[in-house]
């Protein structure tokens, strides 16, 4: 596991368009099945170089199988008008009838999101390909064993109910089952640090 840096854009944006094409929130947002790999590419791309890589929070593996999207405690949050400038090129993936809908959710989930400091997992996913393998559990270990040490709790949203298993085993409990918008359900999941071997 190591840092993404700029010239993993493009590869880490590819294969978590693949990741995230048949979930739940995506295909909410972007209906479209031919326009959605398009729109999940462009998504993953802002998100990394306009909110995350400057904070040092994406994790990726040299051959691009899985990455690991992470804001950290006390991340300044950027003006509401420069947010939505910086997410101009989404737009086209969900105008229409969808967009203010799109809106609607993405608001309830950031009014939900926990106010006391935190590590902020936004996004986690693995190539199609190389799920199973161990990736994703490896590319949440940097961060989680930082918590441990720190003593400094980690929140995210899981958008699959499947997936929650997999986030208990790595010690997220569900804190609330939200259904927004008209949206799909959204399971929130807080994690305590562990105790650290002295």
């Amino acid at each position: 596991m190591r840092r993404a840096g700029d010239t993993d854009v493009d590869s880490v944006s590819t294969m978590l368009a693949r990741a995230f094409d048949d979930d739940p929130v995506s295909n909410f947002l972007m209906p479209s099945p031919r326009r959605r790999p398009a729109g999940l590419r462009t998504f993953f791309r802002v998100q990394m170089t306009k909110d995350f890589l400057p904070f040092g929070g994406v994790f990726t593996t040299d051959d691009h199988a899985g990455a690991a999207i992470w804001a950290p405690p006390g991340k300044p949050m950027p003006p509401k008008l420069r947010e939505l400038w910086a997410v101009l090129p989404v737009v086209p993936y969900v105008a229409g009838r969808n967009f203010g809908r799109s809106l609607k959710f993405l608001a309830q989930i950031e009014a939900i999101h926990p106010k006391e400091p935190h590590w902020y997992l936004a996004t986690l996913g693995t190539d199609p390909s190389r799920q199973g393998q161990g990736v994703g559990s490896a590319l949440l270990q940097p961060v989680l064993e930082r918590c441990d040490l720190d003593g400094t709790r980690a929140y995210l949203e899981s958008s699959k109910e499947r997936n929650i298993p997999f986030y208990r085993r790595h010690g997220f409990e569900v804190t609330g089952e939200v259904k927004l918008a008209g949206g799909p359900p959204v399971w929130t999941m807080w994690r305590d640090p562990r105790p650290t071997e002295s």
